[in-house]
């Protein structure tokens, strides 16, 4: 087993699927043993030449689990990372009511992982690979950062050998309340899955509810979000950051006057356009954006 591993932490895999070779993009499917149309993957986008500083950002772009925003919370997204050295890796997970809940959590565990697996020939950090997400995604990554699991030593699969925490997290207007109870004039998971009982409801309440298992080892977080949200309430962002300083992890919350939900990096707005350099200025002092040594 521990040949197997090492072989899979020196060499990208076999079953990775050259999208574009002009623009060096590549698949990666998330499990060997998935074909279907909807099997979860990883897009790669290295960072420009010369710029690559060891620091790995997984991308979970929203849709309220329905769907996939891929170009504004997603390419996009991955562009401007890999503009600042860092290796983004956009994911696509499992979506709709044939994919409940916590199938999509279980997609970005594996894909922290998977990239985790993937240090050495991504020349990576295993101490800097992040998760970003946005609305659902942002749900998404902040499960992901407060559920993590320990290793699997009995695992046969040798990438779920290795930690599913992800070093960082960074949220835009994420949908921390997804799965409470619809509040007036908002959405909520439930209601989008019409398979799911009150009962199956108040359960994922307590169980995928970031803010409810924030600890001291949640890791760092950056959150970005606006007042006039009217799809996701402030609020959320709010109790989600008050959870973070109660447990001592460090975080910053910017909330913008206007934004609305969706603003991606930006929407033209003076003010909101600023807020990816506040982001880079968060990753500059975390020196996710100083080279490895």
């Amino acid at each position: 087993m521990k040949i197997f591993l090492a072989i899979l932490l020196l060499v990208i895999p076999a079953c990775a699927q050259t999208i574009d070779p002009n623009l060096g993009l590549t698949t990666i499917p998330l499990y060997q043993n998935q074909t279907a149309p909807d099997a979860p993957t990883l897009t790669v986008f290295p960072p420009q030449p010369g710029t690559a500083n060891g620091t790995a950002v997984i991308v979970a772009p929203g849709g309220a689990y329905m769907g996939l925003a891929a170009i504004i919370e997603g390419r996009q997204v991955a562009d401007w990372l890999s503009a600042r050295g860092i290796t983004a890796f956009v994911l696509k997970y499992r979506l709709g009511p044939g994919n409940l809940y916590p199938i999509p959590l279980d997609d970005a565990q594996r894909a922290i992982r998977l990239v985790r697996s993937l240090a050495v020939p991504y020349k990576l950090a295993n101490d800097r690979i992040g998760i970003m997400g946005f609305s659902a995604g942002g749900h998404l990554a902040a499960a992901t950062g407060t559920l993590f699991n320990p290793p699997d030593p009995s695992a046969s699969d040798p990438v779920d050998l290795l930690n599913d925490r992800p070093d960082f997290m960074i949220l835009g207007y994420p949908w921390l309340n997804a799965m409470q109870p619809k509040i007036r004039g908002m959405i909520n998971y439930c209601g989008f899955m019409p398979a799911l009982k009150p009962a199956d409801c108040a359960t994922l309440d307590e169980r995928y509810t970031p803010a409810r298992h924030v600890t001291a080892k949640t890791p760092s977080t950056f959150i970005v979000s606006s007042t006039d949200d009217s799809v996701v309430p402030i609020s959320t962002s709010i109790e989600f950051y008050s959870a973070l300083l109660a447990a001592g992890v460090p975080a910053e919350l910017h909330i913008f006057r206007h934004g609305s939900h969706g603003f991606g990096l930006g929407r033209g707005d003076a003010a909101l356009d600023q807020w990816p350099a506040l982001l880079e200025q968060w990753l500059r002092d975390q020196g996710l954006l100083i080279p490895q040594r």
